[in-house]
């Protein structure tokens, strides 16, 4: 039985930045043989929902209205690191492209749709630390 940290939005939560939700039943199955450890870094950081899209610019987070919301989405990193830590997991399973948990390919910080290869900032510290990190793009290549 694996322990795997997952992204809220996923598992149905509505805590995505425009309140919605992207519940996703081939994560959600797992639980069947597995622990869903379940966290959103950008509300565990302080940030509203619904609120104002943000990407990655240069170091920084930024929102499309100007807004540096870095500060919370490196504390929603370190809360959901202290969380994967405290319960062992095994790997987790983020939101594609989001500037919090996308891996391997973001949006650009331009808002106009573009993506470039990186990670967000709670994915980077995940991977930093040595937690295998998987977007639900990737579910085939987790072995279980």
């Amino acid at each position: 039985m694996a322990v795997i940290l997952v992204s809220n939005c996923l598992l149905g939560c509505a805590c995505r930045y425009k309140g919605d939700d992207c519940k996703n039943k081939r994560i959600l199955a797992l639980a069947k043989d597995h622990v869903l450890l379940g966290v959103c870094p950008e509300q565990m950081g302080g940030l509203e929902t619904p609120r104002a899209p943000s990407e990655i610019v240069g170091d920084k987070v930024v929102s499309n209205v100007g807004r540096d919301v870095t500060d919370a989405y490196r504390k929603g990193a370190e809360m959901a690191l202290h969380l994967a830590k405290l319960n062992r997991v095994d790997f987790a399973i983020l939101k594609a492209k989001s500037p919090s948990c996308g891996k391997g390919l973001i949006y650009d910080g331009t808002f106009s749709g573009n993506k470039i290869p990186g990670n967000g900032v709670t994915a980077a510290l995940l991977l930093q630390n040595g937690i295998p990190v998987y977007t639900e793009e990737e579910l085939d290549k987790i072995q279980l």
